[in-house]
């Protein structure tokens, strides 16, 4: 037997899926470099196996339907808040990926944001659409990340979508204010919530480019104060930051308004207090605007309470 032989069923398989990362784009989905060499063992123990996360226990109830049309392409947790164990003390094991490579959602590598907080949502949602056609929104990318900017994150001017694509059960959607000035928002990034042909759309991130939020860790533990940041280009910015959960309609904690920030990838950052948090997983979310539209620019993460 050759050595190629010999070690060849024990090559590395990466932990984390990144697929059509566009050029330039520092996705707020990325694998935390501190769980890199666990997940790495973690992978090497699990070759051979096959399935998928177990889904937590639901909590909260599903979104109703966005407001806004479907819109068409222009160019194209519990009670106490300090509970939970700081982010530095834990280390997630690795997941089990899904028949198509891609890690579960409820996993460090993907966390789901919204419309629904558990998978036993997100199916609960299927029986109901193929019984009745419940809620069809759940099925249009485009729509869900509309939904998610102006229900979710309250930004109500952002109402039009700049980009759309979709690759297998990745989708990415770019998303702007109202107006011929203003730019794209961001892209956010949405993944199959489950399997089959009707699996809903659920929001997982966005992908970075000119404004970034790398601190809190994406899929980290948290507690309050949490300390926020990450980097900006720009002039004149105003950064506001805010945690939210689904379940709430009104924000965790908010910063002061508001940051100033401006320059060439010149570094940013807030404390943002927050209280009240029930859901497993939280939203944070920094936007910034004033020139032509309150909010021009936003970036989300991912954050554990428990």
């Amino acid at each position: 037997m050759t050595w190629t032989e010999l070690v060849a069923p024990w090559r590395y398989t990466p932990v984390r899926d990144r697929l059509h990362h566009s050029w330039g784009a520092r996705m707020n989905t990325w694998l935390p470099l501190r769980h890199f060499a666990a997940a790495t063992a973690a992978a090497l123990a699990l070759i051979g196996c096959s399935g998928s996360a177990g889904s937590p226990s639901a909590s909260g109830s599903m979104s109703a339907a966005p407001g806004t049309p479907a819109p068409t392409p222009t160019t194209s947790v519990p009670s106490s808040p300090t509970a939970a164990p700081s982010a530095s003390s834990q280390t997630p094991t690795a997941p089990t990926r899904t028949p198509n490579g891609t890690p579960p959602l409820g996993s460090w590598a993907l966390q789901p944001l919204w419309p629904f907080t558990t998978l036993a949502q997100a199916e609960a949602w299927e029986r109901s659409y193929r019984a009745g056609g419940h809620q069809p929104w759940h099925l249009d990318p485009d729509r869900t990340a509309l939904s998610f900017t102006r229900d979710h994150l309250g930004f109500k001017e952002i109402d039009r979508v700049t980009s759309s694509k979709v690759s297998g059960r990745h989708a990415r959607v770019g998303v702007a204010p109202t107006g011929p000035e203003s730019g794209t928002a961001a892209v956010i990034h949405l993944v199959r919530f489950g399997t089959g042909p009707d699996a809903p759309w659920e929001v997982v991130g966005t992908d970075d480019t000119t404004f970034s939020l790398t601190t809190p860790a994406y899929g980290a533990l948290v507690r309050s104060p949490l300390p926020t940041g990450g980097r900006v280009t720009g002039v004149d910015e105003s950064i506001h930051v805010q945690v939210l959960q689904p379940s709430s309609d009104a924000p965790l904690g908010t910063s002061k308004c508001c940051t100033p920030a401006g320059g060439d990838n010149q570094p940013w950052k807030v404390t943002v207090p927050f209280s009240g948090a029930s859901d497993p997983v939280l939203t944070v979310v920094a936007s910034t605007g004033g020139h032509v539209a309150s909010v021009e620019r936003f970036t989300v993460t991912a954050v554990r309470t428990r």
